[in-house]
């Protein structure tokens, strides 16, 4: 009886373990098979993909936490249409980019963006947006280097506040204890809650096959842990200090990151223009491309920060 309990135990202590590693790796045969291309940064490959045209005004798209680059699908065309070529990428340990191993805090992730426009030789006339996480990501390096953008667009950004679960916040607070409650818990947690959302299905699709690739579920932990835990005003504030033109949407039934953040957002950034779009939920770029679209084109209309169809 002994011998069976202390089975059983070290089989439970085992179990997130044990779950990760059967969980598939991303192949090389993936992202030949994917369009774009692969960069080799100094943390590990990362996939890219441009679209729209060859040349003129580049808009360089981050995504969030849990929804890799496809989560911009369908809102590039309506920035193409609008006269951008078009750049997104995965974060590391999302889509088909490497999950290195480390803290998954601001700067390793910011090195990432950083690397990425430096190998395409981004210096210029680019217009950075980022979503959820992303947009943190996005303000940290326009504050570091605002010589190299036009104007910075955000959707629902991170870094202003988040009302974490108990759930979470435990596995946020207490190492060991805390992975293995997220390892257990979040899967199905996670997949419950994009099912009951407004995603599409498309999209959704890829959300779910995120958790079963390797390095996914730790590396949203560690990005919950060391990126995401508390408010970063800071780097809103240091971003402003850059007089860069911010732009701001929100979802109005957003339960993830709230539209009381946008007052937060007021606070660091004055000059900000921002809109609600009330009916959208958290996932703005892939629920409501189109109403997005439109309400970022508007705020450059206002600040006559449009590219040229010419």
């Amino acid at each position: 009886m002994g011998w069976a309990l202390l089975l059983l135990v070290l089989v439970l202590a085992l179990l997130p373990t044990l779950r990760e590693r059967m969980r598939r790796p991303i192949t090389e045969a993936q992202r030949q098979a994917a369009p774009g291309e692969v960069l080799e940064l100094s943390r590990g490959a990362t996939q890219c993909r441009w679209s729209g045209r060859v040349r003129g005004p580049v808009a360089v798209c981050v995504h969030g936490l849990t929804t890799p680059s496809e989560a911009w699908d369908g809102f590039t065309p309506y920035l193409e249409a609008a006269g951008f070529r078009v750049l997104v990428y995965d974060l590391y340990g999302r889509g088909l980019s490497d999950a290195p191993a480390g803290r998954q805090d601001l700067a390793f992730f910011t090195d990432q963006l950083r690397e990425v426009l430096d190998h395409y030789g981004l210096t210029e006339d680019v217009t950075l947006f980022g979503y959820s996480m992303g947009g943190l990501i996005a303000a940290k390096l326009a504050g570091e280097e605002p010589q190299r953008f036009r104007q910075v667009a955000l959707v629902a950004p991170a870094g202003l506040g988040m009302p974490f679960s108990p759930a979470q916040r435990f596995a946020m607070r207490w190492p060991w204890i805390g992975d293995w409650v997220f390892q257990v818990r979040y899967p199905r947690a996670h997949a419950a809650a994009l099912r009951a959302g407004q995603t599409p299905e498309e999209v959704l699709a890829v959300q779910l096959a995120q958790l079963d690739r390797r390095g996914f579920v730790p590396g949203v932990l560690s990005s919950l842990r060391h990126t995401l835990a508390d408010p970063a005003p800071q780097v809103f504030s240091r971003l402003a200090a850059t007089g860069l033109p911010v732009l701001a949407v929100w979802g109005g039934a957003d339960r993830v990151i709230p539209v009381a953040c946008m007052g937060r957002l007021a606070q660091s950034v004055r000059r900000a223009h921002q809109e609600v779009l009330e009916e959208a939920d958290h996932g703005l770029p892939f629920t409501h491309p189109e109403p997005l679209a439109r309400a970022m084109a508007r705020m450059m209309d206002e600040l006559r920060l449009r590219p040229s169809r010419g």
